[in-house]
């Protein structure tokens, strides 16, 4: 079927820019619970990420589009108990924080995963050959309440590498998966468990459940609003629909008007958005993003977008790496202009920046002020007292520069 909708790549860059929440930032006195609230509800999802050597991976999307906030009104919105809870856990995209209004709409994937479907296969395995260990730990999550894996290991050898998992740990995150346990809180940034009947809103509860169709179309829907235009691959693994679910579903949304199909140049692959879509005039947003930001983290992409190439290299041995072990994207003036190697040295009281790489374009003047800008919001929102620049050739010197001029500002 032809495309009735085209664009320009630079007419879809700032599409997906305004949709994913770049579209201005306030001051912190103006950055209340119901104005974080409705950026995630826009966003729909913020990736978890154990990773903490900067700051944990979901307060970072929050800051890119918010600047500075009280990081404890997240903490409230996913862990606290009562009307300030308006978050849950959940495999959303990977393990993820989304709305309490989503949660019926993760139902039948909590319904496959207790058949076995859309999770590891060691996971499912457990699933069916250890039955009586699961009945086991949620009655123990009856009886106790919020509990921890740890809490209830019997485990006596002491634990291998990751995901050397206790029988009790793999019950839970069956549980968990299957829909029988959610996460009530951290401790930590270790998962506490609990019924979801203690944790979550009766009325979010008590919704009649949405078929599979119903739910995938809504989740759909969803991506197609936060990424402003997409393909059909962009659209499944916002939320990590499977291609089949994703095509029928797609196909029913096209037929029924709800989601236009579109070009958008030098794409391969046709797209699909909103006809409500509006294309913004520009987008002047300036931010760090995190490596697990919903701009970024389809890495394919990020390159038809951004004509940029990313990839994490926490994992890649160090004489392997090429940009550093925590690499934060810059986005400047509708281009991705910069990457920077960051650390929080919380016991010295400083953000170091171990490498900046500019990209092709370079930055100019302004580019790099803007750079220097962001490195000291951060480090102010982070606590740390200075920005500590431990990288060399023109990008460092100039960034130094930068930083001296707006200091003396």
């Amino acid at each position: 079927m032809p495309a009735t909708v085209s664009f320009t790549l630079k007419q879809a860059r700032r599409l997906a820019l305004a949709a994913q929440g770049f579209d201005g930032r306030l001051s912190p006195a103006s950055v209340q619970p119901s104005r974080l609230n409705r950026l995630i509800e826009r966003l729909g999802i913020l990736q978890i990420d154990s990773v903490n050597a900067l700051v944990r991976s979901h307060y970072l999307p929050l800051f890119s589009r918010l600047g500075h906030y009280n990081r404890d009104l997240l903490d409230q919105a996913a862990w606290s108990q009562g009307r300030r809870r308006t978050l849950f856990e959940y495999w959303g995209h990977e393990a993820s924080l989304l709305p309490v209004a989503m949660y019926p709409l993760m139902r039948w994937r909590m319904a496959r995963a207790a058949r076995g479907e859309g999770i590891y296969q060691q996971l499912a395995r457990f699933g069916q050959e250890q039955q009586d260990v699961i009945h086991r730990v949620l009655q123990a999550v009856w009886d106790q309440g919020a509990i921890g894996a740890g809490s209830l290991s019997t485990r006596q050898e002491k634990a291998g590498p990751w995901w050397d998992w206790s029988a009790e740990k793999h019950a839970l995150e069956w549980l968990f998966a299957a829909g029988e346990v959610t996460v009530a809180g951290r401790r930590g940034f270790e998962r506490l468990y609990d019924l979801p009947e203690r944790v979550l809103p009766d009325s979010v509860l008590r919704q009649p459940l949405p078929d599979e169709a119903q739910a995938q179309r809504a989740l759909l829907i969803h991506a197609a609003e936060a990424l402003g235009v997409a393909t059909e691959k962009d659209l499944r693994d916002y939320f990590r629909l499977s291609p089949a679910d994703s095509r029928e579903r797609l196909a029913e949304l096209e037929e029924a008007g709800e989601l236009l199909r579109c070009q958008v140049e030098d794409w391969k692959q046709p797209a699909w958005c909103r006809p409500s879509v509006k294309i913004p005039r520009k987008v002047a947003a300036s931010a760090l993003l995190s490596p697990f930001d919903s701009l970024v983290w389809e890495r394919s992409r990020t390159e038809r977008l951004f004509d940029f190439r990313y990839r994490l290299e926490i994992y890649t041995p160090v004489h392997k790496r090429v940009y550093g072990y925590y690499v934060l994207p810059f986005l400047h003036n509708e281009r991705i202009a910069a990457r920077v190697d960051l650390r929080a040295e919380r016991a010295v009281g400083q953000l170091a920046v171990h490498a900046v790489h500019e990209e092709e374009a370079g930055l100019d003047e302004e580019g790099m002020l803007a750079l220097a800008t962001n490195l000291r919001r951060m480090a102010n929102w982070l606590g740390l007292e200075r920005v500590q620049l431990n990288c060399g050739k023109a990008s460092g010197v100039r960034l130094a520069v930068a930083l001296a001029q707006i200091e003396a500002d």
